[in-house]
């Protein structure tokens, strides 16, 4: 007989709080929050994008969203999330299906930790 064993993945996110302080020191602290939300919310829809996208086999539009995703990643200080996309990126439209899986999977465990990640230190901030 087989066992079946089920994997948990759990990563740590990073995230650049410096990155957040420039935004705060730039728009000030209601600009920064505004774009922080907003940028919150379109990090959310491109991840469903991305999904979507993909699993329609529409290539060069999981391109697309990919590097929405990773502007957002970037401007957030969000640098898990842009490292993982930019992997993503990478593996676009190649043959390795696998492998394109998995890390488009893990692109979406770290996408979701992110946006966790950001909520808390608002809260925390408050």
């Amino acid at each position: 007989m087989s066992e079946i064993k089920q994997l948990h993945h759990k990563e740590t996110v990073r995230l650049d709080r410096d990155q957040l302080e420039v935004l705060c020191l730039q728009l000030g602290p209601q600009g920064a929050d505004k774009l922080v939300n907003q940028s919150l919310e379109d990090l959310a829809v491109g991840l469903s994008h991305v999904q979507k996208k993909y699993l329609s086999g529409q290539v060069d539009e999981t391109r697309q969203e990919i590097r929405k995703l990773v502007d957002i990643a970037r401007k957030l200080g969000m640098t898990t999330l842009a490292r993982v996309a930019r992997d993503a990126l990478d593996l676009t439209g190649g043959n390795d299906a696998v492998g394109y899986h998995a890390v488009l999977s893990r692109l979406t465990r770290i996408g979701e930790g992110s946006l966790i990640a950001v909520w808390d230190l608002q809260d925390m901030s408050v």
